[in-house]
């Protein structure tokens, strides 16, 4: 749970804003949401970020999707927030006919679907985020209610069910788990009757703020603040026990002792590197001593091929860390790392503030429940390509590795046997490109932010080019790393609208490819020039200069220019193939 009242979110909501980056979003509700609105523009305002909020008036969720000129029209927010409370609900349910209560979830979730249409409608670039509906048993049947189409609770739980289906079908739709919260702290916490009858709140003020974070851990997602990588410590952390003094056969594991809190533990790890979350491991051990539960303790979890990166010696973690996070190649605000000794906790909070480190309660048999309840590993996007992560980064921890042995950087290059594919955005890849755009944040022109439903319309938009690029090595595959949207300025001028590209690649002479596949495919589609723009975030300074490195001629204010019957092609180590 977050530590913020209400009151503090609420102060916040006054402070100033200079310099923090906007995001608009509005607040509908068939409930009062007028502190909930407060408490989301108080939470943003915790992130560095100013929220601009729209809150519309009570109940008036029609009225502003059916007014072609009303005030949610008018505002354009990025983000709309729709929440139908179970309290209305079980209203409507009440007042339905007999005849027609076994279809009330299909009812509403057609209702509900007509909402996102309308939203969608006018505006086409938001994102429509939604509470689920907090349970709710009225005990009228009983347990009997499970059973039977004519309750309310069968309906409820058959209408969040048809929500989920639905909103899998729409990606610009993100739910947000109210009802999760509930099960968290309790109906009697969450709900307060009082509140409700003489106010229609259906969330408590001392809930408004933990509520308001769980829509702003999904705005975050959007918007590309998500975390990368799970850095753990060992002993005490991954088992009971310190494995250079108590040996393999003594540590706390799976049957002995506390084992299967640090077994389900693992567990859960092992779910999130399969979800694409990076496992790193850094211990103040003797690597072998360190790694011998990874290979021989039978009942270990993690094992050896789950960790991207593995350091275990006597130096101190913070600068362990660094390195972790330097041959990653990742920002330090996308770590989390794991341990159980304050001390340690505490220093590498000083060293690096940007880190996350959750402090784990004593007891290990709390770590998973409490981790589990931070919620730090909010995504708004998932492919399949994302479980082959650790893979790639335990490939690239051996290209490092072979590089030390060439003298010249040009021919560990060669040696590589890089081959990379360039191809307009299709379907199978439209879940990475999305992802790809939320994620990166380093080597991004523009730093715009996609949904995959974004992605589809671009792909399909006359008045754009696209293209995405993958690249392989004798090594391995690195799947998607590049990203490219070109708009037609002109019937002669394309404009590069966005470029990033996977940090991984760097300095392989894919930047060059890439810059050449573009002149090639404006060239080829009757072009004459190609126009590219730098606009500076806090993170993406190293490709500041690029495009005048590559070639490109000032224009104006970070713009750049080529011509493209002019423009001198680089020479790369990167072989073009079709598949």
């Amino acid at each position: 749970m977050v530590s913020y009242k209400f009151s503090k979110l609420e102060k916040n909501c006054t402070q100033p804003t200079d310099g923090m980056p906007e995001y608009k979003l509005a607040v509908l509700g068939n409930c009062a949401t007028q502190h909930l609105a407060t408490a989301i523009k108080g939470y943003a305002y915790e992130l560095g970020i100013h929220m601009d909020v729209f809150d519309a008036d009570y109940n008036q969720i029609e009225a502003q999707l059916m007014d072609d000129a009303s005030e949610l029209y008018t505002f354009a927010p990025e983000f709309v927030f729709l929440y139908l409370c179970t309290e209305k609900l079980y209203d409507a349910f009440c007042e339905t006919e007999q005849s027609n209560k076994k279809a009330f979830a299909d009812t509403m979730i057609a209702r509900i679907k007509q909402y996102w249409t309308m939203i969608n409608s006018h505006l086409p670039h938001v994102n429509i985020l939604q509470f689920n509906f907090a349970e709710l048993d009225d005990g009228v049947f009983g347990n009997y209610a499970n059973q039977t189409e004519d309750s309310f609770l069968y309906q409820l739980r058959r209408l969040n069910y048809l929500l989920m289906e639905s909103g899998h079908e729409l990606k610009n739709f993100f739910m947000v788990d109210l009802n999760r919260l509930q099960g968290t702290v309790g109906r009697n916490e969450l709900y307060i009757g009082k509140l409700y009858y003489m106010a229609k709140m259906p969330i408590s003020t001392r809930y408004l703020p933990e509520a308001a974070k769980q829509i702003m851990d999904v705005v975050m997602a959007i918007k590309g603040r998500i975390k990368k990588c799970v850095i753990l410590d060992l002993d005490n952390t991954l088992w009971g026990g310190v494995i250079g003094d108590d040996g393999l056969e003594n540590i706390q594991i799976g049957e002995l002792g506390l084992g299967q809190a640090f077994s389900r533990l693992q567990q859960w790890l092992k779910e999130l590197k399969r979800r694409g979350m990076i496992l790193a491991v850094c211990s103040k051990n003797e690597e072998a001593a360190a790694k011998e539960p990874f290979l021989k303790h039978p009942e270990m979890v993690l094992r050896l091929d789950d960790i991207s990166m593995f350091v275990a010696n006597w130096e101190d973690k913070a600068a362990n860390i660094r390195r972790i996070q330097q041959t990653l190649n990742i920002g330090m605000d996308s770590i989390v790392f794991l341990d159980d000794n304050p001390f340690e906790r505490n220093a590498v909070k000083s060293l690096i503030p940007d880190i996350t480190v959750p402090d784990l309660p004593e007891d290990p048999s709390e770590y998973l429940s409490y981790l589990q309840q931070l919620n730090l590993f909010e995504t708004a996007s998932y492919s399949k390509a994302d479980a082959d992560r650790t893979k790639q980064y335990q490939e690239e921890i051996a290209r490092t590795t072979l590089q030390s042995v060439f003298e010249s950087y040009d021919d560990y290059l060669k040696s590589l046997e890089m081959k990379a594919v360039a191809k307009p955005f299709d379907a199978f890849h439209f879940p990475r490109i999305a992802q790809l755009t939320q994620r990166s944040n380093q080597f991004n022109l523009r730093t715009i932010r996609y949904t995959e439903a974004e992605i589809e319309q671009l792909a399909s938009d006359d008045s754009h080019l696209t293209l995405y690029f993958t690249l392989k090595d004798k090594f391995g595959d690195y799947g998607l790393i590049s990203v490219v949207v070109m708009d037609k300025v002109s019937d002669t001028e394309l404009f590069i609208s966005e470029w990033l590209m996977s940090c991984r690649v760097l300095k392989r002479g894919m930047e060059e490819y890439i810059i050449d596949t573009i002149m090639r495919t404006a060239a080829s589609a009757g072009y004459q020039t190609v126009t590219g723009e730098y606009i500076q975030t806090p993170k993406n300074a190293m490709v500041e200069k690029l495009y005048e490195k590559l070639g490109l001629q000032p224009v104006g204010e970070d713009r750049y220019q080529a011509d493209v019957g002019k423009y001198e092609f680089h020479e790369t180590y990167i072989k073009s193939t079709e598949c």
